[in-house]
């Protein structure tokens, strides 16, 4: 029998991320590598990446990925996306067949922009429109999923093991700016395709080493705004606190981190005066969305990443950079296979935003 200390015990999914402040595009292929020394922070339920740049031809068109249960539910869905978007190109995403990854649904992507015409008539921003879109097929379309909708982005996710799913997606042919990466280890929900992070809405994206015991009450909160938890995953919410908070109320970034990840009142106490009425505000006004339980993430947007602990600091995340670079891992291992001479390796104090932004016109 094994003793205590000669077992690996893992506390649970692994995340990773990297981006170029120069905006120099990277190819997929390093960010699937990095999980590779991750390997046993997972268990083969869910993995996933989310590229950003990855679309230049495109980048004026919101990308679509979809999955479908069968053909028919995607004809359906076609009708439907053709009443609401002009559809410059769709097609299905390229993958190879390997031994890993099996009963997969039938996925596809969808360059769209939408009609101005619909827009007018239901007096909607678009990116509104968009999320109202992806709300109603992730719900009253059966067998219909949105995994992914935002400009020049895209993610791509499995059930198994994140580096077999890059492999499965070809990443190696993309190129990017900004990676992000999942190897999940679901404890209290199953493990399907829809459930695998990375979670998105628009440019937004989620991934996620943790547990969310706040999900219920931020889930309440967040479906009075017309949002949906449809995945049967807790991290889900995590994407429409980020939306709904920067897109929709205006905060920044380190507003919003202060939010999910809000000081502790002795904290926020001992902050000079002006700080203090602004860090109040926030607790107070969003106390619904404040995340409670161990957690880890990286939100992608376009232009940049954020990599955030929860107050406490109850799961791992490093940070390192090498040049114009910046790696973000669950542990250090991941960061030294993307880059073996990364410098200022350190972690991050719990609730502690790391805001990296790439150069403006950079992409």
């Amino acid at each position: 029998m094994k003793l205590e200390g000669q077992v690996r015990i893992p506390s649970g999914c692994a995340i990773a991320a990297v981006i170029s402040k120069d905006g120099n595009r990277m190819s997929g292929e390093m960010i699937t590598k990095a999980m590779r020394p991750m390997h046993d922070r997972s268990n083969g339920l869910g993995g996933g990446f989310a590229g950003y740049g990855i679309y230049p031809e495109y980048k004026d068109f919101y990308a679509l990925h979809l999955f479908y249960d069968s053909r028919d539910t995607r004809k359906s869905c076609e009708v439907f996306l053709k009443e609401r978007f002009e559809i410059v190109k769709s097609e299905m995403i390229p993958t190879r067949k390997i031994p890993a990854i099996t009963d997969e649904p039938m996925i596809w992507r969808y360059f769209v922009a939408p009609l101005r015409s619909v827009l007018a008539s239901l007096q909607l921003d678009e990116k509104e429109f968009v999320a109202r879109t992806v709300m109603k097929i992730n719900t009253e379309m059966h067998g219909a999923y949105v995994f992914s909708s935002g400009k020049n982005m895209g993610s791509f996710k499995a059930v198994g093991f994140p580096e077999d799913v890059g492999v499965f997606y070809k990443l190696e042919e993309y190129q990017g700016y900004s990676w992000t990466a999942h190897g999940r280890y679901p404890t209290n929900t199953p493990g399907w395709w829809g459930g695998a992070h990375p979670f998105t809405l628009l440019d937004y994206s989620i991934v996620h080493n943790g547990e969310i015991s706040s999900y219920d009450a931020n889930r309440r909160f967040m479906e009075m705004f017309g949002y949906k938890c449809t995945l049967q995953t807790d991290t889900e919410v995590i994407t429409y606190i980020m939306d709904y908070l920067i897109r929709v109320q205006g905060l920044t970034l380190e507003e919003a981190a202060s939010v999910i990840a809000a000081p502790f009142w002795s904290t926020i106490a001992a902050k000079d005066e002006e700080e203090r009425k602004k860090l109040t505000y926030l607790r107070t006004v969003y106390s619904s969305l404040l995340v409670t339980g161990p957690f880890s993430i990286v939100l992608g947007f376009s232009g940049g990443l954020m990599a955030l602990n929860d107050r406490l600091k109850l799961r791992s995340m490093v940070v390192g950079e090498k040049a114009d670079q910046v790696f973000i891992a669950s542990e250090e291992a991941a960061i030294r296979t993307m880059e073996p001479d990364a410098e200022n390796i350190y972690a991050p104090a719990g609730g502690e935003p790391v805001i990296i932004r790439v150069k403006d016109g950079a992409y």
